[in-house]
């Protein structure tokens, strides 16, 4: 499964005590999900590329998986 960072906001970062993605990502940029953690009112998202970190799925958004009809990339 892979997400494409689209930014994030100080409450995004402060819910359920997630890892701050500003700073080490890059809006647009598409990162490989390695676990999600869901709970009742949101997900929390670990990429293989920082693992330890956990981030609130909010800001990302899901991807098609490559080979997929119509997947675009930036």
């Amino acid at each position: 499964m892979r997400v494409r960072y689209i930014g994030a906001t100080t409450d995004q970062v402060n819910w359920g005590g997630n890892d701050d993605p500003r700073g080490l990502l890059r809006e647009g940029d598409v990162y490989v999900v390695a676990k999600r953690d869901v709970h009742s009112w949101h997900t929390k998202i670990e990429l293989a590329e920082f693992s330890g970190k956990r981030f609130n799925d909010a800001s990302f958004e899901y991807v098609e998986e490559s080979g997929a009809a119509g997947t675009q990339e930036a």
